[in-house]
């Protein structure tokens, strides 16, 4: 039996104004770092992030046409914590479950050792 996916495949754009979030991460707006080693809760910091980018150039998660997660070291046994982080946080910034198009790339290392994920949006408005 085939499970239900937690994206969309296709998001179809209409507008002139495209935002781009680049990689947001786990951290506070001071800089200090949230739950070192916790993907699940590194992803709800994370897209809070990117909640507040999207406001910042006017948009939110309905805006939203892409979404990329890289996450180091990955495995397909840490989904249930990548989906955990996601379903933590979806109500609270407004994220649709199914999300739109995603894609997850594992990576070995990103630009600090204790960022286990960086996720990138792209919207689009009118």
């Amino acid at each position: 039996m085939m499970q239900p996916t937690p994206y969309h495949h296709v998001a179809v754009g209409t507008g002139s104004r495209h935002v781009h979030v680049s990689g947001q991460i786990a951290r506070l707006a001071d800089g200090t770092p949230v739950a070192p080693g916790n993907l699940a809760d590194q992803v709800s910091q994370a897209l809070r992030n990117t909640a507040i980018g999207l406001a910042g150039a006017g948009a939110g998660f309905a805006d939203v046409l892409r979404l990329t997660f890289y996450v180091t070291h990955w495995t397909p046994d840490r989904m249930g914590e990548l989906m955990a982080g996601i379903e933590h946080v979806a109500a609270e910034i407004g994220l649709p479950l199914p999300m739109p198009p995603s894609s997850l790339i594992g990576v070995e290392i990103l630009f600090e050792p204790d960022v286990l994920v960086e996720v990138e949006a792209t919207a689009i408005l009118d």
